[in-house]
């Protein structure tokens, strides 16, 4: 996999730092975003397992750190899911106005809800993939339960996420509350692909069955069996990517099989 590092700035003026995944020895025949999980980086190995099948395909993806993430500028305690959406959305004009414009958006986990919601902005993607993803943002709530109280009374608290300290804010508590998904889901115009796994102990699988239900038609599920939630496993972050690629040729033109 040939990759470009670069960077870009958002409409906060925060640079948020990129990896751009290219086919090797020719060119993209068309561009996509990952978006990765809560807390999370663009250099989880499932990410670029994933990124690599669809290389594969010919497709280039643009990986990239949300804001106050990885090597992304930015305070990770002024940030929230109305500002990933955003990046995601600056993500899309960066592509189309120095690449192409994206035709598939993937995400995992709160970044596949964060897809879901940025879509309606980037009029240029045909298709939609969502790996793990949670039917509203407010879901991340359940993980904050102890410290839900604090942040509420004292305006912000430091909180353990996947081992590491952050600094959450109220207003990232605020936020999550006030984004409803059902809409967006609703009019998604889009072909979209759940990928799920009936295991995940950390977005139960109840999950992908709403978004199911709620989207309407092109819509396809693929389970991905015993899979964890952060697909740590290279079998199943390959056979993820793998089940992105193959569906990902009916909708994305133009499309040449290699």
């Amino acid at each position: 996999m040939n990759f470009q590092q670069l960077h870009f700035a958002n409409r906060h003026g925060h640079n948020l730092f990129a990896q751009l995944d290219l086919p090797v020895d020719v060119d993209p025949n068309a561009y996509a975003i990952f978006a990765h999980c809560f807390t999370c980086t663009k250099n989880l190995k499932a990410v670029a397992n994933i990124n690599r099948s669809l290389t594969r395909g010919g497709i280039a993806v643009l990986r990239f750190d949300f804001t106050g993430l990885g090597q992304s500028e930015g305070d990770f305690a002024d940030t929230n899911f109305t500002t990933n959406v955003s990046d995601l959305v600056d993500a899309a004009r960066y592509l189309a106005d120095h690449y192409s414009a994206p035709k598939l958006l993937v995400g995992h986990s709160l970044g596949g809800a964060a897809v879901l919601q940025a879509a309606a902005e980037i009029q240029s993607a045909t298709a939609v993939a969502v790996i793990g993803a949670p039917a509203s943002p407010d879901h991340v709530l359940r993980h904050l339960s102890d410290a839900t109280e604090e942040i509420e009374a004292a305006g912000e608290a430091q909180v353990r996420l996947a081992g590491r300290p952050f600094r959450l804010k109220k207003q990232f508590l605020d936020d999550l509350n006030a984004n409803r998904m059902t809409g967006a889901i609703k009019s998604l115009n889009r072909a979209l692909l759940i990928l799920h796994s009936p295991v995940d102990n950390v977005v139960g699988i109840e999950n992908a069955a709403e978004i199911f239900q709620t989207a309407r038609h092109p819509k396809s599920f693929v389970s991905l069996d015993t899979a964890d939630h952060l697909l740590t496993e290279p079998a199943d972050s390959g056979y993820a990517g793998a089940m992105i690629a193959a569906w990902s040729r009916r909708y994305i033109a133009p499309f040449i099989e290699r």
